[in-house]
């Protein structure tokens, strides 16, 4: 859960108070509400000028920036690709946190999760942009993080995929008891996850839509 108080930043974001405490949370606005500013504030990457953010009650200021991304880990717009297969790109985010590689089951599972049917061998210039979008969920999903902020994880899916994807992203979540934060423009998102939706107006929200 996520306490937010008194936030401000430039003259981006200006948010009085905020609880995110579903496990799935959209986050919708126009372009330029300062969406993807706040999801960065989450876990550190960006820092408020002002306020302050509780993550389950502890103050994010005061926790190490390392260990808070471990726990509350960041999937942003552009799929980051590394070279060599789809295997490798599963195993790098362990890696680099320093956690137990995943076993093959545990990888095909990832994939099996956002519907991304290829082999783990397949060299990742063959894919395209959708598909390096899901494989990035999928490394993201392995991490098994207690909170994920996701920017924009349907942008270069059809409606048929997005739909697929998102609703494993949000099961998991509910079925691990984790935390699901996520920006979308989707409407059809928005829609069925109308009662968690937050909406943000120049850099203000009133919370969670009634």
């Amino acid at each position: 859960m996520f306490e937010i108080s008194n936030l401000k930043f430039m003259n981006i974001l200006n948010i009085p108070n905020l609880i995110i405490d579903r496990q799935v949370t959209c986050i919708m606005g126009a372009s330029g509400s300062g969406k993807t500013t706040f999801l960065r504030m989450l876990n550190r990457l960006n820092a408020p000028d002002e306020g302050t953010i509780l993550y389950n009650g502890e103050d994010i200021s005061s926790l190490d920036a390392v260990k808070l991304r471990r726990r509350v880990v960041m999937l942003g717009q552009t799929p980051v690709i590394y070279s060599g297969d789809i295997r490798d790109n599963l195993q790098i985010g362990l890696e680099l946190s320093q956690k137990l590689a995943a076993t093959e089951q545990m990888l095909k599972q990832s994939l099996e999760r956002v519907g991304l049917n290829k082999p783990l061998d397949e060299p990742c210039g063959k894919l395209s942009g959708g598909e390096k979008q899901r494989l990035c969920l999928a490394r993201v999903l392995l991490m098994d993080a207690e909170t994920y902020l996701l920017d924009e994880p349907s942008a270069a899916l059809d409606r048929e995929t997005e739909h697929f994807v998102i609703h494993n992203l949000a099961n998991y979540v509910q079925e691990k008891d984790k935390q699901l934060v996520m920006v979308t423009h989707s409407q059809a998102i928005a829609e069925h996850y109308r009662d968690c939706t937050i909406l943000f107006e120049a850099g203000r929200t009133g919370g969670y839509q009634q």
